[in-house]
């Protein structure tokens, strides 16, 4: 393979830290003179009507400049899908979980906005209350919304051959409920604007999100602007996951309202408080898994009944519900798949994306479950996922599930082959089996994630290189960088297109005004998407350098090549000249030339069907092997895992030490999942509302990390990369349940598997050692 000038080289992470223009670098950073604080007043209740709102109070406070309800947005809504827009920016007839914003309040300085908040009186019908998913689905349940009598926000029922004709015909049945947590993201940076509506009727915000043109979209719907009136400037974003960097919130609304209504810019941000119980969770769900297998553990069919805590309103959840479905036929060979699923209103904050998206959930079920067999059987759990492990398909095949996933590349079966050759596994045995109370254990876990996720509606992505006179380089895009590195590997697309270094391309802000328009950073798609388009568009400014410089030097575009800034014939290399003047041959000979290169990108755009879940959710398909090691206090239940080795497929790493944070990263949020992380709620109510009390892994917490790269060069990812991050995540946390089952000889089979749940199992099993 060709030896890339650029891609796959370790250069410095891009540092977008010296390259946002204007005051501050993060969203709550930013100021203008005269703004205005905007605060919101949240429902102390978590299900009722609003019988009336009293803001007088809070009007006459000295300082307040201006207070909105739910009735001021005239009865906008926002969702996913145009059937699902059921959100309001403030609550307006109805709260349906606690803390919902119902007023907001713009003062001259956030204590007295605060204060203001606080002076707002609401008058409230209780109403009963429905917390658990399983309980919305009963006869008689409280209703959260009148359009949905049945609670049920999202539900979709495939099915893909036979399964009962297979599970008649297996060796071997198993039925069993999993369950995964309430968690969230766990970002640092908490949800922020700066906004400002112009008198002429134009809207420009400083927003924190992952996904800038969700947010333009948004606005423009809800102020009834077209949206070249709408403009959102991204700053430095503080880590994303999905979730509330991925969507609007109220504060966001409310901002642009007292802007539109006082003529002033607004800032909010929002408390750490507000994020932990108010913004955007991940689903918990219960997975009903029915498996069936041969006596030779080859799976044969898989039945999966899923249910949902979808929270207060339908958000993003349809896509949720659809990859956590369309997801379990890889990456094993299975003939046989029937899905049915139910996503339930409940009186709770919304649930939405999360690292990982819906697949989480169930591969960790699927993975476990398919282990649980192999033990009942006497296969060895390395055996029993090389036995069903989809095969690499041949260069220029494709192999198709049974619900039509396409796959070109597929590094499972070599995952896994080097995962178990590492010290961690194959050496296993010469562990010590316990040291005190203490006991050890060893898992694995083979899983899949997609890359260049899609939803509905426009996918594309866009980029323009523009090649400046004096051959500088500025790459424009619409993709955001929420931490996983691709302003880093964008700028190196072009640099390697071109045949320049690194430094010498300035990639720009995005800025909705200026940028291509860009469905967003979520599902993996950054890479696989905007790198397409990148490369197009630096193809596109290489092509118009060469037909000038071909014109300098009378010969075909095609005898001209450039490397390292350098530009020269082919076949007489002392021919040669700088980019530079180059850049300045295009621009200045003859009537001068504005040298912009464009491209979008154009694979994998193609019919998603969610009710039938057939097709591609992704242009691709990462696969992970990933071993655990771990010690369990048989005394106390504490876990203290001290080893991963991952093996990732991610078709070829363009920016290796990316590659290897990024899964270092995925895996350790994960490992959260797995055994620390999840609300202690009761009747809608969040306890566990700081990071003091809601338990993330720490530095100290992490275990050594070892990351192995499969290479396998997929087709359709640009320099043949795939994703990178998401799949380690996934494939974390059934491999520490495995491993908690090597040293316990227990199953666990709800997340998180915390000390209290391992000595209550301990205890029923009479292996408790007091």
């Amino acid at each position: 393979m060709e030896e890339y000038a650029v891609i796959g080289k370790r250069v410095p992470r891009f540092d977008s830290k010296e390259k946002v223009m204007g005051q501050g670098k993060y969203a709550a950073d930013f100021t203008m003179p005269g703004m205005l604080w905007c605060k919101v007043a949240r429902a102390t209740l978590p299900h009722a009507r609003i019988l009336n709102i009293d803001t007088s109070r809070a009007e006459r406070l000295p300082g307040v400049k201006a207070v909105v309800t739910g009735k001021d947005f005239g009865g906008w809504t926002w969702g996913f899908m145009a059937n699902t827009r059921d959100e309001p920016p403030l609550a307006v007839d109805k709260v349906r979980y606690l803390h919902e914003g119902v007023a907001g309040v713009a003062a001259i300085d956030e204590d007295i906005a605060e204060e203001a908040c606080e002076l707002i009186k609401v008058d409230y019908e209780e109403l009963p209350g429905v917390f658990d998913p399983e309980e919305a689905m009963k006869e008689g349940a409280p209703i959260i919304h009148d359009y949905r009598p049945n609670n049920v926000s999202v539900d979709y029922h495939w099915n893909f051959g036979d399964v009962e004709k297979a599970f008649a015909d297996s060796y071997i049945v198993r039925e069993d409920r999993f369950a995964t947590g309430k968690v969230i993201v766990g970002f640092l940076e908490p949800p922020a604007s700066l906004a400002y509506y112009d008198p002429t009727g134009y809207i420009t915000v400083r927003a924190a999100k992952q996904s800038p043109y969700f947010h333009y979209r948004h606005l423009a719907a809800c102020f009834n602007l077209p949206l070249n009136r709408v403009r959102v400037i991204q700053p430095l974003i503080g880590g994303g996951f999905g979730g509330t960097k991925n969507d609007s919130v109220a504060g966001d609304f409310c901002a642009v309202m007292f802007s539109k209504m006082t003529g002033k810019p607004v800032k909010f941000v929002y408390t750490m408080d507000e994020v932990l119980t108010t913004c955007r969770r991940r689903h918990n769900m219960f997975v009903y898994n029915k498996m069936g297998m041969t006596k030779d553990g080859l799976l044969t069919a898989i039945e999966s009944r899923v249910v949902a805590n979808g929270g207060a309103y339908t958000a993003i959840g349809p896509l949720a519900m659809y990859l956590a479905g369309f997801a379990t036929t890889l990456p094993y060979k299975l003939p046989n798949f029937k899905y049915d699923c139910y996503r339930m209103f409940t009186n709770n904050p919304v649930s939405a994306a999360m690292r990982g998206h819906g697949i989480t959930h169930t591969r960790f079920a699927c993975e476990i479950h398919m282990e649980m067999m192999a033990e009942e059987l006497g296969i060895d759990p390395v055996e029993i996922r090389m036995r069903n492990a989809i095969d690499n398909p041949k260069r220029g095949e494709v192999y198709r599930t049974i619900n039509d996933v396409s796959l070109k590349t597929c590094g499972l079966k070599e995952a896994i082959k080097a995962a178990v050759e590492d010290p961690l596994w194959s050496e296993k045995e010469k562990r010590p089996q316990k040291a005190g109370p203490v006991s050890f254990g060893v898992g694995l876990s083979g899983t899949s994630y997609l890359g260049g996720a899609r939803q509905l509606g426009h996918q594309s992505c866009g980029a323009i290189v523009r090649i400046c006179e004096d051959g500088s380089v500025n790459l424009l895009t619409g993709a955001t960088d929420c931490g996983q590195g691709s302003d880093t590997v964008l700028t190196m697309i072009v640099a390697e297109e071109l045949g320049l270094k690194y430094e010498d391309v300035q990639l720009q802000r995005v800025d909705t005004a200026y940028t291509p328009v860009d469905p967003g950073s979520y599902g993996s798609r950054v890479t696989a998407l905007a790198g397409q388009a990148t490369q197009k568009a630096a193809q596109d400014a290489k092509k118009q350098l060469l037909e000038a410089g071909a014109k300098a030097w009378n010969v075909t575009p095609e005898e001209i090549s450039i490397r390292n800034s350098v530009v020269y014939l082919k076949k007489n290399p002392d021919k040669k000249m700088s980019f530079e003047k180059l850049a300045k041959i295009a621009s200045y000979e003859g009537s001068g030339a504005v040298i912009l290169g464009r491209g979008y990108s154009g694979y994998g755009i193609e019919p998603l069907d969610f009710m039938t879940g057939r097709g591609n959710g992704g242009t691709g398909y990462s696969f992970t092997a990933q071993t655990v090691g771990l010690g369990v206090d048989m005394e106390t239940g504490k876990i203290d895992v001290t080893d991963f080795t991952i093996a990732h497929d991610c078709g070829r790493p363009l920016h290796p030490i990316s590659v290897e944070s990024q899964n270092e990263g995925g895996a350790v949020q994960g490992l959260g999942q797995a055994i620390y992380e999840e609300f202690v709620m009761d009747k809608g109510k969040t306890f566990n509302d700081s990071f003091l009390d809601y338990k993330m892994p720490r530095s100290t917490d992490s275990p050594d990390i070892k990351v192995i790269d499969i290479i396998t060069d997929d087709p359709d990812g640009p320099y043949g990369a795939k994703e990178a991050s998401e799949g380690s995540h996934v494939s974390a946390p059934p491999s520490v349940v495995s491993a908690i089952h090597d040293a316990t000889g227990i199953w666990f089979k709800e997340l998180p598997v915390t000390p209290e749940k391992i000595v209550k199992a301990l205890k029923e099993k009479g292996r408790w050692m007091k």
